[in-house]
């Protein structure tokens, strides 16, 4: 099933997520349904909070970055059906010299900016079968990694642009968390009038 997609300005988005059970009612469905939502609007990547979950989850598929002629052949590769889901994830390490790429956000339609972050990463994490694993990933993948995680810690990729480009997106913002904004996906806004 395909679920709205929480829009920026509601507080779902800046709570740090609870802990997820083995015993979590409707998981397999609710991460079935984030990965659907992800394509639906054509994403790389959704955490549970941008479909109004506080929970430490979050769901990732790089392919569609595999297509990209700038990137060397075998980063090509590796990107190509990446499919991974993230249960209860825990940052080790974040290493190397900070790098710059633009990003942008389902739940903030339409605001792309340059972020900086550290090209490596550890990660402790689980998928569906609970058994916890420590893994290294690097370049792009680490990226949609680190972008979901800072979700599941309530923060935004907007955190971490300077505040020059804060004040000039900040009208953006504003439309978006009322609602005035068209993407060809399904929202909910919290300040929209008439929700």
């Amino acid at each position: 099933m395909i679920l709205p997609i929480i829009g920026y300005g509601d507080p779902v988005l800046r709570k740090t997520g609870e802990v997820v059970s083995k015993e979590h009612q409707n998981l397999k469905e609710t991460i079935d349904n984030m990965y659907e939502t992800m394509y639906n609007a054509y994403g790389v990547g959704l955490a549970a909070p941008q479909v109004g979950l506080a929970l430490r989850l979050f769901v990732i598929d790089t392919t569609p970055f595999s297509d990209d002629e700038e990137l060397e052949d075998a980063e090509q590769k590796e990107l190509k059906g990446f499919k991974k889901t993230f249960i209860n994830a825990k940052m080790i390490k974040e290493e190397g010299e900070e790098w710059s790429f633009n990003e942008g956000c389902l739940s903030i339609p339409d605001v792309r900016e340059d972020v900086s972050r550290n090209p490596t990463i550890t990660i402790e994490y689980c998928e569906e079968d609970f058994v916890m694993k420590t893994e290294v990933f690097d370049g792009l993948i680490a990226r949609v990694i680190q972008h979901e995680y800072d979700h599941i810690e309530g923060i935004l990729f907007t955190d971490k642009i300077s505040s020059l480009k804060k004040r000039l997106i900040q009208k953006k913002l504003k439309n978006i968390l009322e609602g005035k904004t068209f993407q060809d996906y399904r929202m909910k806004f919290f300040a929209k009038k008439g929700r």
